[in-house]
């Protein structure tokens, strides 16, 4: 990865009952998780980058030293945006002037016109009103429009769904994707919560105890079977597909991924659109044979054995398989994988059971 487009965060911070120590090169561009339990130092790491804690290190966003031995940029004179998990809007302006009020720190030139991030976050008919007749879902795309009008060139986002039910998360999350698709912003998004993470990320970083003990693009990371990370319940993957065909007898959707095709339910979408889906381990299984067509589980796919781990439980595997450039995860019993006599390099079936659609 060039210098150019990379974030270098490398901070030693002690607390009472708390140290983070962490180095780590992030891509400039997409969207990056910052994932892991509470307290596991996601939030104080993306303090440390926009500077509003202190620690000993550096940081450096493309080719500007934001801290090094010899200074601290202050956070206004850093091209950041902020969002937290409140929307902290003022009460007493309008939400056009709250966006304003944004825009007034800001006077160099305007990388993202106030009206397209007021268009992308479908808030347009709420500027006439103020922060008490908002919903939170609807304070909180306020709140991410306001840190977008200050031309921000990385986005800082603090677990920005976490104070909202299902059904406000839910109408939010589309917004964020589109911000993903429509602006050349990178961003860096704080959360505990699988879903939001499979659907929005590119690159993963994984904290424990405030260390990194993962970080990577989310497919290749989520497929390491060395160091399972667990995106909620289980071990699995996450797969880019195309919609290339639609069972409307059975209410079915094949998906097309790099290495081949799987059939899941009709999510309603038209062909050609692109969507993710998980594989969880624990839905996928191994035959040494071609399976025959009077099966219950429809999605048979060729591959090889790359690795084989021991699981969390001594009677438990982890397989990995590389399916065409894609991978999956298999979870099979340490006596099954003996009886099957499988190895690396072996050419298997994986027999998938179920798919997850991330919507």
């Amino acid at each position: 990865m060039e210098p150019s487009q990379q974030i270098i965060a490398r901070f030693l911070k002690k607390r009472a009952g708390f140290t983070l120590d962490v180095d780590i090169s992030i891509p400039a561009r997409g969207i990056t998780g910052l994932f892991g339990h509470s307290g596991s130092g996601k939030t104080t790491l993306l303090r440390l980058i926009a500077g509003l804690e202190k620690a000993e290190g550096v940081c450096k966003f493309k080719e500007q030293y934001w801290q090094n031995e010899h200074t601290i940029v202050p956070t206004y004179q850093r091209p950041i945006g902020y969002v937290f998990q409140d929307a902290n809007l003022f009460p007493h302006l309008t939400v056009a002037n709250n966006l304003k009020y944004g825009q007034k720190r800001h006077q160099g030139k305007q990388s993202i016109a106030l009206d397209h991030a007021i268009e992308l976050l479908g808030i347009g008919h709420l500027l006439s009103r103020k922060p008490a007749q908002l919903s939170g879902g609807e304070k909180q795309r306020v709140g991410i429009a306001r840190a977008l009008a200050v031309s921000p060139e990385l986005l800082l986002m603090d677990e920005p769904l976490a104070a909202l039910d299902l059904a406000r998360k839910q109408e939010i999350l589309p917004y964020l994707e589109r911000l993903h698709d429509e602006l050349a912003i990178p961003m860096l998004y704080v959360s505990h919560a699988p879903d939001e993470i499979a659907r929005l990320a590119d690159h993963i970083v994984v904290m424990e105890k405030g260390s990194v003990v993962a970080a990577g693009s989310l497919t290749e990371t989520l497929s390491r079977i060395d160091l399972p990370i667990r995106l909620g319940e289980d071990a699995g993957v996450v797969l880019n597909g195309v919609i290339i065909e639609k069972d409307e007898t059975w209410h079915l959707m094949k998906l097309d991924f790099p290495g081949g095709t799987l059939w899941t339910r009709d999510n309603g979408k038209p062909l050609g659109h692109e969507t993710r889906i998980r594989v969880l381990a624990r839905d996928v299984s191994i035959s040494i044979s071609k399976p025959t067509e009077k099966n219950s589980i429809q999605n048979h796919l060729s591959g090889i054995i790359d690795d084989i781990q021991t699981d969390e439980h001594p009677g438990l595997c982890l397989v990995r398989i590389l399916i065409g450039e894609s991978v999956l995860v298999a979870r099979v019993t340490a006596r099954s994988a003996h009886e099957l006599r499988i190895g690396i390099g072996q050419e298997v079936w994986a027999q998938v059971k179920s798919v997850a659609l991330i919507e």
